[in-house]
């Protein structure tokens, strides 16, 4: 299969583009020296593993990207429940789609590894390519850095509009500095909620990825699947999963776990991924309910980790403006999608025009109740 780049160049080379059934086919030397052009442009490249029978990678000497075969949406933190709907009501399969993305967390980054931006172009089209071949319905690439989304848009995928809420730490000495940039009513609530954790007796441990043991995964486990339970669903990810990311990248992740006492009961778990950078979102559970211990193990802990290791940002993903009320501020995020049906593609385009202007007032809105003291709009 062949694509040609379409940057505004007429002489654009071709390509040939592959997709292979698992990373076996893709020369270590191939995706190592990929790996390292695009991070050297665009930043760390967090990866992992999640089973070769899941996905494929479409590549050449030139470019690589991570493509999967799904059948639902779970996991993706950009939701398109409310399009699979539409296809299931006029009678379409919206499933199997292809995606381009960090599985199961909200991890921006590269998605193209690819060694200029030609090659980035044919790699985003080649991916078009590859799910028309696969009869797709669709295909989308979820929290591209700014490189890929030119690439992505060059191939007149449509883009998206997002919001995320993400604390940043321009360099705190401790967690009471940072308390100390929040406006007075803040900084009160936070001391309150982090109060009450203490009072009923609770202490966080924090356990490094290689320190994690499947004791410790059975456990987070539990309360993974409880989360789930309270809210009358099921969990989508199974147990082995959480003992493949930890033997295949422990460095990348973090659990803090609540205990009543230095050595007494565990309560409470959340996992989190992170680089040298920032953190990315989490998983979280309890065995039991304790006041503000939701805060405590999934936003507080975190943060003080965060500044003890000199981390920029801690990245909360969507959804819950009550993260801004404890230090977290709206941030704009994108995604890039193409529908291989036409009606569909159409209403869907004029469906993000509108959404992207809603977007953009809600960010404005958002902007105005800023919890810092004297800050201006958030970064990004």
């Amino acid at each position: 299969m062949k694509s040609r780049a379409r940057a505004g160049n007429e002489d654009a080379a071709h390509y040939r583009m592959q997709v292979l059934d698992d990373l076996d086919g893709v020369r270590a030397e191939d995706w190592a020296r990929l790996q390292r052009a695009t991070a050297g442009a665009n930043g760390t490249v967090l990866a992992g593993s999640v089973g070769a029978d899941r996905g494929g990678c479409a590549v050449n000497p030139f470019g690589a990207a991570p493509l999967f075969e799904k059948h639902h949406s779970y996991g993706e933190y950009v939701f398109d429940w409310a399009w699979a709907d539409a296809y299931r009501r006029n009678g379409l399969p919206y499933y199997p789609k292809g995606l381009v993305a960090v599985p199961f967390t909200p991890v921006p980054g590269p998605r193209l590894l690819a060694i200029h931006a030609e090659a980035r172009a044919a790699l985003a089209g080649g991916l078009v390519q590859a799910a028309q071949h696969l009869a797709w319905s669709s295909l989308h690439v979820l929290f591209p850095d700014q490189a890929d989304s030119v690439a992505l848009a060059s191939q007149s995928l449509l883009e998206r509009k997002g919001v995320q809420f993400h604390w940043h730490n321009p360099g705190y000495a401790d967690f009471g500095e940072f308390l100390g940039h929040l406006t007075q009513p803040k900084r009160k609530k936070v001391l309150a909620e982090r109060r009450k954790v203490r009072e009923a007796g609770i202490v966080m441990q924090v356990l490094n990825g290689s320190d994690i043991s499947e004791g410790d995964w059975d456990f987070f486990y539990r309360c993974y699947t409880m989360t789930y339970a309270l809210h009358h669903s099921t969990p989508y990810l199974e147990r082995p999963f959480f003992s493949l990311i930890g033997q295949s990248m422990p460095e990348h992740l973090a659990m803090f776990v609540a205990r009543r006492g230095v050595n007494g009961k565990r309560v409470a778990a959340s996992l989190l991924f992170h680089d040298t950078q920032a953190i990315y979102g989490r998983y979280w559970g309890a065995l039991e309910y304790i006041p503000c211990l939701h805060f405590e193990a999934s936003y507080y802990a975190p943060m003080e980790w965060a500044i003890a290791r000199g981390l920029s940002r801690f990245e909360g993903g969507a959804q819950g403006e009550h993260k801004m009320a404890r230090g977290f501020l709206p941030v704009q995020t994108n995604s890039f999608h193409w529908l291989a049906h036409p009606a569909f593609n159409d209403a869907i385009a004029r469906y993000l025009e509108r959404e992207a202007g809603g977007i953009d007032e809600y960010l404005d809105e958002l902007r105005e109740r800023n919890p810092l003291r004297g800050a201006g709009a958030a970064p990004g």
